[in-house]
């Protein structure tokens, strides 16, 4: 069901909108933990670092589709905020076009440029066939994760985000359990790994965009690409895409900074990034809800909900991290014990450094993610595009700094990363703290040409 977000009480609004959010994402998660997991007990070592560097690839490839429907679902919001039923119609046929045409150009040159990956992310020569493998079937997955981005992103911007949540639990429990068949029954390896979550996403994919075209009229009307709509589309989401494109492309040139270290450190950053995903994605999601609240509000021109939403998400956020971090920091080690075969206790120990430098500031990214969701919000993408290249500019140079430095070696790549967090959440902040009163600056219905 659609929720009005400008109505009715601000933080129980919020939290109901959120829930569902954060159990579906922590659902999608459970895609690349299954691979991760299955694949690091029963294949070994080096099949952990192939998925596992698959794994930063295709988050870089997809954060390009998620940022366009991010961008887009931002405009929805405002649209619906402001009960203009033919701008989110018209805006929702110009995205679907601008966003399926990337997405064929991209899915072409991920199949064409194989060479160039291995060279790129300095794979070893131990992990590379088996990683090739594996992407050579994950690629065909990108047409999926477009469809249910986009279809989830118009879904949850006109406040429904149930929705998304029950074709991602069928999906989730469909690719663990085709990851468990291939894998061990039919031992198909990585690749197997690989079929089961393409198959998963396929699922999700065509199965969200036909309750999508099927419930919702503003999807059905009479198809027009106005040049107004897709001029708005395309800077509200190019921004958007841009910043987290950026942030998974800085992760990226991480990844090849730890790849130059070989297959066990290769392994553990496969393994930790998993559990570190997890563990601070619901602040990510809660992020995105804040954004969508303050997006439909922010149409309605609802200033008092916007500052008491922002001030109840701050509190909200700050809380969950906290807990998060002190349960991360205590369990790391048995946490790690999941990914990796049993005695392989250097990747075991690697992982643990990972997650107790990051897991004790993860307020940090939770700052960051409101701030996103903010600026998004409010018809501000540039400045999440910029606080993104603060946090990862930062994180890329340090990272290369400091893992010279032969006292810290490959904890260098670690101590980047929360270093890069404060900096980007103390630009954010100073931002808003001077600007605030230029933010309320309330959107107008754009007028047809």
């Amino acid at each position: 069901m659609n929720r009005d977000l400008t109505q009715g009480p601000v933080m129980g609004s919020m939290l109901r909108f959120a829930v569902p959010m954060i159990l579906g994402d922590l659902l999608q998660q459970c895609y690349n933990i299954a691979d991760t997991l299955i694949v690091g007990r029963y294949l070994g070592k080096n099949a952990l670092a192939a998925v596992g560097s698959s794994f930063t690839l295709m988050t870089f490839l997809t954060s390009i589709l998620l940022g366009l429907c991010m961008g887009s679902g931002a405009v929805f919001s405002i649209r619906f905020g402001q009960r203009d039923r033919d701008g989110l119609r018209e805006g929702a046929h110009a995205a679907f076009v601008l966003i399926a045409a990337l997405t064929a150009v991209l899915n072409a040159a991920a199949f064409l440029c194989p060479d160039w990956i291995e060279v790129f992310l300095q794979v070893p020569e131990a992990v590379w066939p088996m990683m090739r493998e594996y992407l050579s079937v994950i690629f065909c997955g990108i047409a999926a994760t477009f469809l249910y981005n986009y279809f989830a992103s118009f879904l949850r911007a006109v406040g429904n985000s149930m929705i998304p949540l029950v074709f991602l639990a069928v999906s989730a429990a469909l690719n663990i359990a085709l990851d468990l068949w291939f894998v061990l029954g039919l031992d198909r390896g990585a690749a197997g790994a690989a079929e089961a979550t393409v198959i998963a996403q396929y699922a999700s994919g065509l199965g969200i965009a036909a309750y999508a075209l099927v419930r919702c009229p503003e999807l059905r009307g009479p198809f027009a690409l106005r040049p107004r709509r897709v001029r708005e589309i395309a800077g509200f989401s190019v921004l958007t895409c841009v910043q987290q494109s950026v942030m998974n492309l800085g992760i990226l040139l991480v990844q090849g900074l730890v790849n130059s270290f070989g297959p066990t450190v290769m392994a553990a950053f496969a393994a930790a990034v998993k559990i570190d995903s997890f563990a601070y994605m619901p602040v990510q999601d809660f992020g995105n809800a804040f954004s969508t609240f303050i997006a439909q509000n922010y149409g309605a021109k609802k200033e008092d909900r916007i500052r008491a939403g922002l001030k109840g998400a701050v509190i909200a956020s700050f809380v969950f991290c906290a807990l998060v971090s002190a349960l991360v920091f205590a369990f790391a080690a048995p946490l790690m014990g999941l990914f990796t075969e049993p005695g392989d206790l250097e990747t075991v120990a690697e992982g643990v450094r990972y997650l107790r430098v990051e897991g004790a500031f993860y307020c940090g990214i939770g700052c960051l993610f409101l701030l996103y969701g903010l600026y998004r919000a409010l018809g501000r993408p540039g400045m999440s595009v910029v606080l993104t290249v603060i946090s990862l500019g930062t994180r890329v140079a340090l990272a290369h700094l400091l893992s010279a430095v032969p006292a810290l070696g490959v904890s260098g790549i670690w101590w980047s990363v929360p270093i890069g967090w404060a900096l980007a959440d103390l630009a954010g902040l100073g931002y808003y703290l001077v600007r605030q009163k230029r933010l309320f600056v309330w959107p107008e219905t754009p007028s047809e040409p």
